[in-house]
């Protein structure tokens, strides 16, 4: 199944996506440029379309205590967007450090300066993306504990 994951920020959200087997991942760029959540929203909805996504991971920045703030509680805004907009299920993933994973990759792939700000958010969203297809690979036919669903119409 091809998964879209996200690393929603405020000013720049990174994106990564997997082949049919879940087997690779790659970063998408350039990453989003837009600070507004909606038009956000729009470009990762047409990102996973153009890609034939299936699914949505959504990056859950917590607290290093597991604790949730209003970082998270506004991830958990824009996932539920994504999911009514997309029609499709979204996965809230803990990103926890992946920042620091992934300015780790690219440094060791001497990316620094203007290179690293380009890329860094959408290498994030692999570092996601990544740990969520373990978890996959080990829980064959389970749901992720945090799956939203797209809203229902009201009648």
């Amino acid at each position: 199944m091809k998964w879209l994951a996200v690393d929603y920020g405020d000013s720049r959200t990174g994106l990564a996506g997997c082949d049919e087997s879940e087997t690779v991942t790659s970063p998408i760029t350039p990453q989003i440029e837009e600070k507004s959540m909606n038009k956000v929203a729009a470009a990762v909805v047409e990102a996973a379309r153009a890609r034939q996504a299936a699914g949505l991971v959504c990056g859950l920045p917590k607290n290093m205590d597991g604790t949730e703030g209003k970082r998270a509680e506004k991830s958990r805004r824009f996932a539920q967007r994504l999911a009514d907009m997309a029609g499709m299920p979204v996965v809230m993933w803990d990103e926890r450090r992946t920042t620091v994973s992934a300015a780790a990759i690219l440094a060791d792939n001497d990316t620094f300066g203007q290179k690293r700000k380009e890329k860094l958010d959408s290498v994030s969203a692999a570092v996601i993306l990544e740990s969520f297809l373990n978890w996959r690979a080990h829980h064959p036919g389970e749901t992720a504990p945090e799956q939203l669903m797209p809203r229902q119409e009201q009648v």
